[in-house]
């Protein structure tokens, strides 16, 4: 009897147990699911950190403002995710321009960009090149999206912005539209900092399997150049142009002087082989690796050495195509009616066609190459 009694006392006990457990249990699941509420209610408030959560707490923040009551009432996690959402969204807002500046303006291939180099005080040097062989208005922009070559004239600032220079400039630019312009105070000594420069600004705007640096007191064949790339298309790592190996000017005073002559050995070395300086093509993997590289290449006072020395030490395909520098006028006047139009011409003399500015037109009668090859040709 005394165990039947303690068994029923034992199974009271457990069932009051059970009921107090489940009890508990119920209570606990309640509190569990409006504290899940609540959390989850505050983190949906992140994601919209770029404009919905953000006002509605500035409202909220205004209207205890307007009623008198103490901004402190707010509660300190509701403080705490506006923080981190304007954080947030801070960091979106820096992620969108990094990636603006690094990402080409367009997604669409192009062959090749063709920049000229021109100064402050070149304006009828370019003025000539557009009355001739640079393509103009609707033409220009059929030859980038048909042909897919892009031409501008490069340069960069004066060294006091916003003076009469770069209003000048400016004006010129809302007239042609064919400047491209780069963050670089412009000065003859400063040459080899404005290619690397240039490289580096061409890459981030345009995808091109090509990149051409040319002066702008030279005579190009459009037609001929976009032929003669094509022809390299497959090699990755391609430097092209008219190479030489010229002295290494010491003496003070000289054209084409070099400081740094000691670097190259004892007086009267030569240089290393590179492409002269008035036409030269390099790769995409080359102007991109100038473009990442650009804060610890060297530069020498001349342009087209600093380029040669700073592709020197790469794996790169050296080659030597003497249609970029042809003399004139009997040189490229000849190639020309015989069907084999000339890339570049120019005069050895002047290191460009002398009196550009009066002569260009000329150069361009005898040498042009007919006009129809140009758009006929498939790139």
């Amino acid at each position: 009897m005394y165990m039947k009694n303690k068994a029923e006392g034992i199974g009271l006990d457990y069932a009051s147990r059970y009921v107090l457990f489940r009890k508990w249990a119920f209570f606990l699941c309640f509190v569990c699911f409006c504290a899940g509420m609540l959390f989850t209610n505050r983190l949906w408030i992140v994601p919209m950190a770029n404009g919905v959560a953000l006002k509605s707490y500035d409202q909220e923040l205004a209207k205890t403002e307007t009623s008198g009551a103490r901004p402190e009432e707010f509660s300190r996690s509701q403080l705490s995710i506006q923080t981190l959402a304007r954080s947030i969204s801070d960091l979106e807002t820096k992620l969108a321009a990094v990636t603006t500046d690094h990402e080409p303006t367009s997604k669409r291939k192009y062959l090749v960009v063709v920049g000229i180099n021109t100064a402050f005080t070149s304006r009828k040097r370019r003025d000539s090149v557009r009355a001739t062989w640079m393509p103009q208005g609707d033409k220009r922009k059929k030859l980038e999206e048909e042909k897919g070559i892009v031409i501008r004239f490069v340069i960069g600032r004066s060294a006091t912005p916003g003076s009469i220079l770069d209003m000048s400039l400016d004006a010129e630019e809302r007239q042609h539209g064919d400047f491209l312009r780069l963050n670089h105070v412009e000065g003859y000594l400063e040459l080899s900092a404005k290619t690397k420069t240039y490289f580096a600004t061409a890459v981030s705007l345009w995808d091109a399997e090509f990149y051409v640096k040319v002066d702008d007191d030279i005579h190009v064949n459009i037609g001929a150049l976009g032929t003669t790339l094509v022809g390299h298309r497959n090699k990755p790592r391609v430097y092209i142009g008219c190479m030489k190996s010229g002295p290494v000017l010491s003496n003070k005073g000289v054209k084409y002087h070099e400081p740094e002559y000691l670097r190259f050995g004892d007086e009267g070395n030569l240089y290393f082989r590179h492409a002269t300086g008035q036409l030269y093509a390099i790769s995409k993997d080359l102007a991109t690796y100038i473009s990442r590289n650009q804060d610890v290449l060297h530069k020498y006072a001349n342009e087209d050495v600093s380029l040669g020395s700073w592709l020197i030490g790469l794996d790169v395909e050296q080659v030597d195509d003497k249609k970029l520098c042809c003399s004139t006028p009997l040189d490229c006047e000849t190639k020309a009616l015989g069907g084999e139009a000339c890339v570049a011409s120019f005069d050895w003399r002047c290191s460009g066609i002398c009196n550009s500015v009066e002569r260009m037109s000329e150069v361009h009668q005898k040498c042009a190459e007919n006009e129809t090859s140009l758009w006929n040709a498939s790139f």
